[in-house]
């Protein structure tokens, strides 16, 4: 076994008990997984700076300078201190210690020569370092000539020895032991020489102890641009070995049934864009191939009936089709709709859920089982062992990111002999850097365009002293017969946030708006399931013209009298959330609008969030703002796709790595899909020791 793959208790200076906690803090097993945790800053200590020069607090200095003095400081009321004096030929500084001082009062000397780094702070006039890192200067004065790297911590290993300072140690052992010949090139020569990259040993042994910023630049380019290259070769080859090697069922023929529909019971025209990536899908579904495609669509743009007519191609074709959604508020939706757009075709439709008990439930069963229902409709529900199809042709996944990727896999499994087509939606636009990442394996069509008749909502931003003018709004909204959402980000009050929740909302509006002349609707996520269905008919029924709300209506209520959303404490919300919310609006013919109410005491991230909803109605646009904002782990859809699992890549900052990466993964391929190529032989290797095992992921595409 190599060295890198030793167990980590192995190695000089850990032990069982460290190892212990290095695996559970940090998920280390090996001396490989140790040295591929890269610092997240360094401390030059190429520079000395003199202790007459650091004028300003809250400065990071390096000094170096001797010990005149060390005294315990006892204090009744505050909390005992060590203090050392610190001297350069320039002046003096005290160093501070809260804790440990027993520890540190036995190791540091007098009239000894020390380098020190710390943040400087001041206190009565004194300029001081409070647990300042230093070390004894002198023999091992070489070391100092470099970027220390700074590793990220945890108090328990802190409190073992395995703090960025023992890291370092650790890490510096394991460079010195290890050999050039033990770290096998992993890119082929032609990409190393094409980017001057440094070879992959140097780039491990600069990403830690980089004499300069150049190395440590050097380096850092070299690990980016592996870790999305890497990532990017694994899903284009996918891609193309589903295309060429995963035969799928054909769908012949466009029938009498999509016909039918088409030219009789559509009661809209399709928009380009629909028809667009209609004629993709088609392309798919009748190439031989299983296909495996992500619809992007904003919410209202019409991917429903995208979905509905794919189901019909494969009635025509003699298969059923499932939706699976992620909550049965919005199966419901699905399941509503598409029965009312199917009336009169001989279409069997069923809705399959959780709830779905007894006798009801045995039927549908059945009914999947003998091919008696082409459509069923429902939650997670769908996967369950019981759940037979005769002939599944067409798997549709609405809002996929909320289901595991086991989830999903499981529906691929419950047809007969050919894996089924695979058709994924999603309302939250997702920026191209992430859909690279998250869907890279996928073909993406995009519905960019809202159906025709549609008024783009009017966004406005109010603070609390516009609420008189924003009742008097809504008043006169009600009196043309339209319907308002008013959203609260709480159910109850919260003694930690200043907000105003949901219930006092609802008893303010009651003010304004009495009954028996107003009707307001109350549904949040504490509500039993029954009784949210009440309010929520209750308000689609135009028996309420008001609904105060939680977020559980982002998803799930079609109300085209629906012409206000009113969000309260708007800068409480994300982006994303905020685009989805703005989007239960706009349904119908008349003019809608969205108002964020916020107060005045705004951070910048939540001024900058409420001027993009303000400036642009584009989902594709807000995404990408949300992106800058946020960071990839945060943005909604991308939570499980690994996307946070990048150890120095930064999609936002790193575009042009990422793209580089990208496109340079795709030159490769398509010059040489199998990697047979001599200059590509270390790619394949290293390719294949990553690969899962059971997957034989890199077996020949033909």
């Amino acid at each position: 076994m190599s060295f890198l793959k030793t167990d980590i208790s192995f190695l000089k200076g850990v032990g069982p008990t460290r190892a212990e906690r290095l695996a559970k803090e940090l998920n280390v097993k090996t001396v490989e997984d140790l040295l591929c945790i890269y610092p997240f800053r360094y401390i030059d200590k190429t520079k000395f700076q003199k202790i007459s020069d650091l004028r300003s607090t809250d400065d990071v200095a390096l000094i170096k300078g001797k010990i005149r003095s060390i005294e315990k400081v006892q204090s009744a009321k505050r909390q005992s201190r060590l203090t050392a004096l610190l001297l350069d030929d320039t002046g003096a500084i005290e160093l501070v210690w809260f804790q440990q001082i027993k520890v540190i009062s036995e190791i540091i000397k007098t009239n000894t020569e020390y380098i020190v780094y710390g943040r400087v702070n001041s206190f009565g006039g004194r300029k001081s370092i409070v647990h300042p890192e230093m070390e004894e200067s002198g023999a091992q004065i070489d070391m100092h000539k470099t970027f220390d790297p700074v590793y990220s911590s945890t108090e328990k290993l802190d409190a073992i020895g395995l703090d960025s300072k023992g890291r370092r140690r650790l890490i510096k052992a394991i460079l010195e032991k290890l050999s050039p010949s033990e770290i096998e090139e992993n890119l082929p020569q032609y990409i190393i020489e094409k980017f001057k990259f440094p070879t992959r040993f140097q780039a491990l042994e600069w990403v830690h102890f980089p004499k300069d910023e150049a190395q440590k630049n050097l380096a850092q380019n070299r690990i980016k641009f592996e870790e999305f290259f890497f990532l990017q070769m694994q899903l284009l080859h996918s891609k193309a070995k589903r295309k060429t090697i995963l035969r799928g069922i054909v769908f012949e023929k466009v029938g009498h049934t999509f016909n039918t529909f088409y030219k009789e019971k559509l009661p809209f025209e399709l928009t380009n864009a629909q028809k667009r990536v209609m004629k993709e899908i088609r392309y798919d579904l009748g190439g031989g191939f299983q296909m495996n495609r992500l619809l992007q669509g904003d919410v209202g743009s019409g991917k429903t009936v995208v979905a509905l007519m794919c189901m019909l191609l494969a009635i025509d074709n003699g298969y059923q089709s499932c939706l699976m959604a992620p909550t049965e508020i919005l199966a419901t939706q699905h399941y509503e709709g598409i029965t009312n757009l199917v009336a009169d075709l001989g279409i069997k439709v069923a809705f399959y859920t959780g709830s779905v008990k007894g006798k009801a439930r045995k039927e549908i069963l059945a009914g999947l089982e003998d091919g008696s229902i082409d459509i069923v409709i429902g939650t997670h529900a769908l996967i369950e062992d019981t759940v037979v199809f005769q002939n599944l042709g067409l798997s549709i996944t609405d809002e996929q990111h909320r289901f595991g990727v086991a989830q999903r896999a499981r529906l691929w499994y419950k047809a007969d002999k050919l894996p089924p087509h695979i058709l994924v939606m999603t309302a939250t636009p997702i920026p191209r850097t992430l859909a690279m990442t998250t869907y890279g394996d996928l073909d993406v069509s995009v519905i960019d365009e809202l159906p025709p008749g549609r008024k783009e909502i009017t966004t406005l931003h109010k603070f609390e002293t516009h609420r008189p003018q924003v009742l008097e709004f809504m008043h006169k909204q009600i009196a043309l017969g339209r319907q308002i959402y008013v959203v609260f980000p709480l159910i109850e009050e919260s003694e930690k946030l200043d907000l105003q929740d949901l219930q006092q909302g609802y008893e303010n509006l009651l003010q304004y708006f009495p009954p028996p002349n107003f009707q307001i609707s109350v549904v949040h996520g504490r509500m039993k399931a029954q009784a949210k269905e009440f309010e929520m008919k209750r308000f689609v029924d135009k028996q309420s013209q008001i609904m105060v709300a939680t977020t559980v209506i982002e998803v799930g209520v079609n109300v085209p009298n629906a012409s206000v959303m009113i969000v309260e404490n708007a800068e409480r919300f994300g982006l994303s959330q905020l685009h989805q919310l703005r989007g239960r609006v706009g349904r119908g013919a008349e003019q809608s609008y969205c108002i964020l109410m916020s107060g005045f005491k705004l951070s910048k991230e939540s001024k900058e969030r409420i001027a993009t909803m303000v400036r642009t109605n584009n989902g594709f646009e807000i995404a990408e703002a949300d992106l800058q904002l946020r960071g990839p782990g945060e943005i909604e859809g991308t939570r499980q796709s690994g996307v946070t699992n990048f150890r120095l890549l930064n999609l936002i900052k790193d575009h042009s790595i990422v793209s580089t990466a990208r496109l340079m993964a795709e030159k490769v391929l398509e010059s040489d899909p199998n990697l047979a190529h001599e200059t590509n032989l270390p790619l394949r290797k290293y390719l294949m020791s990553i690969a899962n095992p059971m997957s034989n992921d890199w077996g020949l595409i033909s």
